[in-house]
C-alpha cells in the first residue's frame, strides 16, 4: 500500500523531559520504513519559523533510544506570540509557509499543553498536524499518561527516599518540593511512592493546623521525623479563598530571570513558626526533567511513536496519539487543545494514600 504522507516535519517544543529521543526514534523508523521523508526541525517552533531543518535517515534515529533531553532541541516559543527583534509578533504564516516551502503534509509536535495548542493554531491556519503528548507534569488530557512522567516520578521518588534517611538521623522534618505545574500526579504518585508522611497537591488546598496536628500525632507515637511532599502548585485553603493572592506559576522560562520562594521554604517556615519541631526543605526543581527514560517511558515512547507513524501512512492527520487502557488510539485535537487533566478528589491514588494514613492537607471522606 503506498503512503498517503509523502514528507513530515518533526519537532519538540516545551520543557525537555526523558522520552522525547525514544518518541523522535519511533515516529522517525516508521515513517521511514514506510516511504515517507523525515526532516527534523531545531528548537520547536521557532526552529520552523527560522526554517532551520535537517533531513532525518535511519541512523540518525539510532542510538538514542536511552538518551534523554531531546537531540532536536527545543523551545517554549509560540508562534503567534514569538519574540522577533525585540518585539512580540505574530508568525504564524511564516511558520505556515515555510512548512509548506519543505512540502511538508503533516507537521508532528511533541509536547504538552502549550504545545497541543499550538498545533491546533496551525491547524486552524491551514497546516496539517498531529502531536504527542510529553510532560513530566502529566496534565495532558485524553491520554491516561504522558511520556516524561514515569521517569520524573522516579527520581522525586528517590529523592524522598534518601530524604527518609537524613529526617530520621536528626529527627527532623523534611518538606520536598516536587514539580507538576497546576496538577499534582508528580507530587502524589512520587509521595506514595516514597512513603511521605504528608502530600499537598493543588487540587486540595491544605489547612496548615490539619498538617501540624498531623506531624505532631506522629511525635506523640514516637515517630520522630517526617517528609512532606508538595507540589509546587500547592496552595493553602486561605491562598485559593482570596483571590487577591493567587499567583500564576510560571514555567520555567516564561519570565526571564524571575526566582520566587519556593513554596517548600514558606511551608517549612510556616510548620516550623507553628510547631516546636525542626524543619528543612529542599526543592528539586529542574534535575525531575534530567537523565535518562525509565523502561516504562522508553515503551511508551516507543508505542506512540509508532502508532503515530501509522496514522501518518494512511493520512490521519490532525489528532493526538494518547494511551487509552491498553491502546494508543487517536484523540481529536479539539477535545485535547486547552484542557488540564487534574487529579480528580475521588481518584483511587488519594484513597490508597489516606489508607496508609498520609496526611491529604485537609480532612477528606472517600
Amino acid at each position: 500500500m503506498v503512503t498517503k504522507t509523502k514528507t513530515i516535519g518533526i519537532l519538540t517544543s516545551g520543557g525537555d523531559c526523558p522520552g522525547l529521543n525514544a518518541a523522535i526514534r519511533g515516529v522517525a523508523k516508521a515513517a521511514l520504513q514506510q516511504g515517507t521523508k523525515v526532516i527534523g526541525i531545531q528548537d520547536g517552533f521557532r526552529g520552523l519559523v527560522e526554517n532551520r531543518t535537517m533531513m532525518l535517515e535511519d541512523q540518525d534515529v539510532s542510538g538514542i533510544l536511552t538518551r534523554g533531553g531531546t537531540f532536536l532541541g527545543s523551545s517554549r516559543d509560540k508562534p503567534h506570540k514569538m519574540p522577533m527583534g525585540g518585539k512580540i509578533l505574530d508568525m504564524t504564516e511564516v511558520a505556515v509557509s515555510n512548512a509548506r516551502k519543505n512540502q511538508i503534509d503533516c507537521l508532528v509536535c511533541l509536547g504538552g499543553n502549550g504545545t497541543q495548542k499550538n498545533a491546533m493554531r496551525l491547524h486552524e491556519a491551514g497546516l496539517d498536524v498531529l502531536t504527542l503528548p510529553k510532560t513530566i507534569d502529566n496534565d495532558v488530557a485524553g491520554t491516561d499518561i504522558t511520556f516524561g512522567f514515569d521517569s520524573s516520578m522516579a527520581i522525586a521518588t528517590e529523592a524522598i527516599d534518601r530524604l527518609h534517611t537524613t529526617a530520621s538521623s536528626h529527627h527532623r522534618a523534611i518538606v520536598c518540593e516536587i514539580m507538576g505545574h497546576k496538577a499534582g500526579w508528580l507530587a502524589l504518585g512520587a509521595g506514595i511512592a516514597g512513603g511521605a508522611d504528608v502530600i499537598l497537591i493543588p487540587e486540595i488546598p491544605y489547612d496548615l493546623d490539619h498538617v501540624v496536628e498531623h506531624l505532631m500525632a506522629r511525635r506523640h507515637h514516637n515517630k520522630r521525623f517526617s517528609i512532606i511532599a508538595i507540589a509546587e502548585g500547592a496552595t493553602s485553603k486561605t491562598e485559593a479563598s482570596d483571590s487577591s493572592k493567587k499567583k500564576k506559576i510560571p514555567r520555567d522560562d516564561e519570565v526571564e530571570g524571575l526566582i520566587e520562594e519556593p513554596v517548600a521554604s514558606r511551608v517549612a517556615r510556616e510548620i516550623q513558626q507553628a510547631a516546636d519541631i525542626e524543619v528543612r526543605y529542599t526543592s528539586l526543581g529542574h534535575v525531575q526533567r534530567g537523565g535518562s527514560p525509565t523502561a516504562t517511558d522508553r515503551l511508551l515512547s516507543t508505542r506512540l511513536g509508532t502508532k503515530a507513524g501509522e496514522l501518518l501512512h494512511d493520512g490521519v492527520y490532525n489528532v493526538m496519539v494518547g494511551l487509552r487502557g491498553e491502546y494508543c488510539e487517536a484523540v481529536p485535537l479539539e477535545e485535547v487543545a486547552g484542557l488540564t487533566k487534574v487529579v480528580p478528589v475521588n481518584h483511587p491514588w488519594l484513597k490508597t494514600a489516606a489508607l496508609v494514613d498520609t496526611c491529604l492537607g485537609d480532612k477528606l471522606k472517600f
